[in-house]
């Protein structure tokens, strides 16, 4: 890193859909401009100045051009506040790996020097449309060309088949288990964040209640059951990006930040299928970059947010990151190795599966988890943060294995 690049003043609307008290399919919504507006400022009010302490924005979402038909993204940021308007600002698009890109960009205008703090958000709107519709625009995150070949459930069928060959591969029943503990592991994070999509969730045995219910390829898909998957959210994610003078300027103590000790961005071919299954190449790449560019090891980090868009990810996730050997992943899950209090914390406010998926917000969103717990702000979903492993790490992903940010933080 050629100077200092830190993160802060983090803000995350509610992530709603189905599982929310407030959620009813059947009356009108916030719309991506609510959303917005509320998670920008949120992120403002925290620093000194507010939009005139910030020198550009950047916008990270996926499909607001098919789910809510807006496109030109842009725009919105001076509606947030008129102390934006004529300033730069872009949006960025990679799939659900979105948000990761709009903090590569503000990650890569503080290295460049061309500016020195930086309002990156990410937000989705994807309740709009029916889940089989939706299904339909979310494959674009794929190539589209094999649309027609694969699943009506174009993801779920995608990470279907990486489930079954991990079972043929290696083990059906302790995958399964895994899955299972990667699902009760997300409702329990979640239901200590009130901003999450499961917060609601008064189910008293989730483990059971994953393992119990049977993937049936002839209601779903062939491998997953409906507990496997993320569901379909709607909100927003805000951080500042900011060099030292920026902090400076908007009035923040380091000790209040946390500083992007390394960074990495990986991409596979989108038209080619996975040669294996059951590896994630791309995200393994990018975990070793970063990991190297830090000169530290996955034993020294304390907290990881990785992109668990279905339970079978989490897993193969695991096993990139080089905790667990290839097919002993759903076993070091299931030995509660990754819960909350384990050996290695992961999405402690529940994840993609549990906190909720806002395409294009998840990235920002795992940021600014980070940002709370390793500045104790994380309220009752604060873990304890060990002195000899005071890093944290976020993996977000596009498609399937095919956009891939991974970014190391230590506090400030």
């Amino acid at each position: 890193m050629r100077k200092k690049v830190y993160m802060t003043a983090g803000y995350n609307t509610i992530s709603l859909g189905t599982g929310r008290k407030e959620f009813n399919p059947k009356k009108p919504r916030p719309g991506i401009e609510d959303y917005l507006k509320e998670a920008g400022q949120g992120v403002l009010k925290q620093i000194k100045g507010g939009a005139d302490s910030v020198d550009e924005s950047i916008m990270g979402n996926f499909m607001a051009a098919r789910f809510n038909k807006q496109a030109n993204l842009p725009g919105f940021f001076p509606m947030i506040d008129k102390g934006l308007e004529y300033k730069p600002a872009t949006s960025v698009e990679g799939a659900c790996g979105s948000g990761g890109l709009s903090l590569m960009g503000g990650i890569r205008s503080i290295l460049g020097e061309t500016a020195d703090v930086v309002l990156s958000m990410g937000v989705e709107v994807q309740n709009t449309v029916k889940a089989i519709y939706g299904a339909d625009i979310l494959a674009g995150a794929g190539w589209y060309k094999e649309r027609k070949k694969g699943h009506a459930y174009f993801f779920p069928g995608q990470f279907s088949d990486r489930a079954g060959a991990y079972y043929e591969k290696y083990d059906r029943d302790r995958a399964r288990k895994g899955m299972a503990q990667w699902y009760a592991n997300a409702i329990e994070n979640a239901r200590l964040d009130p901003t999450a999509q499961e917060f609601h969730n008064t189910h008293p045995d989730p483990y059971a209640q994953s393992l119990k219910m049977e993937p049936n390829g002839k209601i779903f898909v062939d491998h997953l059951n409906f507990m496997d998957c993320s569901k379909v959210s709607d909100g927003s994610s805000g951080i500042i990006i900011a060099s030292e003078e920026g902090l400076k300027r908007i009035g923040v103590d380091k000790k209040d930040a946390v500083e992007v000790i390394a960074f990495a961005q990986t991409i596979r071919n989108i038209t080619e299928q996975p040669a294996d299954r059951t590896e994630l190449t791309a995200i393994k790449k990018a975990i070793e970059k970063a990991l190297a560019n830090a000169s530290i090891t996955v034993e020294q980090v304390g907290t990881i947010e990785l992109h668990d868009c279905f339970s079978i990810a989490g897993i193969l996730t695991i096993e990139a990151l080089g905790l667990a050997k290839p097919g002993e992943g759903c076993d070091y899950v299931a030995a509660g190795k990754t819960k909350r209090d384990g050996e290695m914390p992961i999405n402690t406010t529940g994840g993609l599966v549990g906190w909720g998926h806002p395409t294009g917000a998840t990235g920002v969103h795992q940021a600014v988890t980070i940002w709370q717990q390793l500045t104790g702000n994380a309220g009752d979903s604060q873990i304890e943060m060990k002195a000899d492993r005071p890093y944290g790490m976020t993996i977000n992903m596009g498609g399937d294995d095919v956009t891939v940010s991974c970014i190391i933080y230590k506090q400030g």
